[in-house]
């Protein structure tokens, strides 16, 4: 009884501290804390609680207001920082067994002898093959501290017996920018995947080298790329902008306006520009597309981007949990907030599956925008829209013609990637022989028989129902990108793009579009 009167009196202590501190809502909460800590009939988890306590306050918010614990803040923060720690290797998983497909480059793995093609059976002692190890649990025993070390045996094909490496970890660069090369006669083509803290040096360095090649045209592909850093937006927009030239604004409640402009010292100002952009490309990418677009200075091609005009401003808490709250809105050159609606949460999250089925995905006159959202552009008054994402300039539907379950059940299931890995470890050595140079490889080299027939094994073996009439639809698609799987593992990302941009329509547009006169016709400046 003493006990409780004693809480009572902490308790009133606590309202009577908060009447004093702050308003009645924020009483209300903590009160409310200290009440169920101190009085409730069971013990409780007071971490748990505040936790879950603030993960519902924000989910009340907006879509994108969100909470992080200690582990995802470290997940969240390494691919934008471009770094992390470890033994440097690019790997896959197959049959419950770590293939190497390729060591990074000048890193600690390939500097001790790691070889592409490379099983890890053992991290310290400790077996991570036939074990069912998740990657997550894989990964966390192969990063660790720059300068500690970690011993790997290693299975190696042609050599008998176990190999032990003993691998000193270090900084790892994590890449923004997966592919760039000149894609026809002076038209370069750079894809960037995050915007990260890396992402403009690796495109400056990209671009020199496109140049030196002789590019005049560049396709900047920011297809499936969800953002990332709004500063590496705002970076990568200056290399397109002139001097002076308003990149993006943002604006809140309790956030004054705060106003980007281009620095005048850009390396690509004046030759032509194609941006692409589909439904997953958000937040960052509608940035630089949006400025590129309302200032003229390039076409946007594709479908309407996802529609994320909402800046989140990280707050750390003192267990190295982070509240990411939304703080402000952007707002393109010309004034647009590309930011769809979110009052319903529900709807918002069902978005991209109601464009596909109101056949946005397929027609662009399906897509409708109200004339209270139209601006127009800031050097030829062209008419662009605003309120849900970056629309294109020159719409290119989803391809669904080559596409059926099969296919998809494939891919699903990671059959055509293991298939991929499994040849690539028995063919290896005869593949670099026989092809020297990438260029040959993709000239010469043709997925056989033998191999389809293989894909199919696995498919069944994964109880994958063959069905010949999907599988003739599919068979152009899965030889290409059983091709181009073969390619990347062989050499690298780059490789992998330059052979399913073949078959991508969207690319093939811009290329279109660059080659026929349809960009001067555009943009008659």
């Amino acid at each position: 009884m003493k006990k409780i009167v004693v809480s009572l009196a902490c308790l009133l202590a606590v309202g009577a501290q908060a009447q004093n501190n702050g308003s009645i809502a924020s009483r209300k909460l903590h009160m409310a804390e200290f009440a169920i800590n101190n009085l409730y009939v069971d013990k409780v988890n007071e971490d748990k609680l505040v936790e879950e306590a603030i993960i519902k306050m924000l989910s009340t918010l907006d879509p994108h207001s969100t909470y992080a614990n200690p582990e995802e803040v470290k997940k969240l923060n390494e691919p934008l920082q471009g770094n992390f720690e470890g033994i440097g290797i690019q790997f896959n998983m197959a049959e419950d067994t770590l293939l190497v497909i390729q060591p990074v480059s000048g890193g600690p793995s390939e500097k001790v002898g790691i070889m592409a093609g490379d099983r890890i059976i053992a991290v310290n002692d400790t077996a991570i093959a036939g074990v069912k190890m998740s990657t997550d649990d894989v990964m966390s025993r192969l990063k660790g501290p720059k300068g500690t070390t970690v011993r790997l045996k290693v299975l190696r094909r042609g050599v008998r017996d176990v190999l032990n490496f003993t691998v000193k970890r270090d900084r790892i660069p994590l890449y923004s920018l997966d592919a760039s090369y000149i894609i026809k006669n002076k038209i370069g083509y750079i894809r960037i995947s995050r915007f990260a803290s890396t992402t403009a040096d690796e495109f400056i360095k990209a671009l020199k080298t496109l140049k030196d090649q002789g590019m005049k045209d560049l396709i900047l592909d920011l297809q499936d790329n969800g953002g990332g850093y709004l500063n590496a937006a705002i970076d990568m927009a200056n290399e397109f902008l002139g001097k002076k030239e308003l990149i993006v604004y943002t604006e809140g409640h309790r956030a004054p306006r705060s106003e980007f402009f281009a620095k005048g010292t850009g390396r690509f100002q004046n030759g032509r520009l194609v941006v692409l952009v589909n439904e997953f490309s958000a937040s960052a990418s509608e940035i630089l597309s949006g400025a590129i677009q309302d200032w003229d200075r390039g076409l946007i091609v594709g479908r309407r981007s996802f529609g994320k005009g909402l800046v989140q401003r990280p707050i750390d808490l003192p267990d190295g949990s982070m509240i990411r709250l939304t703080v402000a809105r952007y707002y393109t050159p010309a004034g647009r907030c590309i930011q769809k609606p979110y009052e319903n949460i529900e709807k918002y999250n069902m978005d991209l599956i109601n464009r596909y089925n109101k056949g946005e995905m397929m027609n662009s006159d399906s897509i409708h925008f109200p004339d209270s959202l139209k601006s127009k552009t800031k050097k030829l008054e062209r008419v662009v829209y605003g309120g849900g994402g970056i629309m294109p300039d020159y719409f290119v539907p989803v391809d669904t013609t080559l596409y059926t379950d099969y296919h998809r059940n494939l891919v699903a299931k990671g059959v055509i990637l293991n298939v991929t890995l499994k040849y690539v470890e028995n063919h290896r050595k005869e593949l670099l022989n026989k092809y020297k140079k990438f260029s040959d490889y993709k000239d010469k080299f043709e997925v056989n028989e033998a191999l389809i027939n293989e894909l199919i094994a696995a498919g069944d073996a994964a109880k994958i129902e063959m069905k010949k009439d999907q599988f003739k639809i599919s068979e152009p698609l899965i030889k290409t990108q059983l091709k181009a799987m073969i390619a990347r593992d062989l050499w690298d990302m780059s490789e992998y793009y330059k052979v399913m941009n073949d078959i991508n329509p969207t690319i093939q547009k811009a290329v279109e579009i660059l080659q026929s006169g349809d960009y001067e016709r555009k943009l008659n400046k």
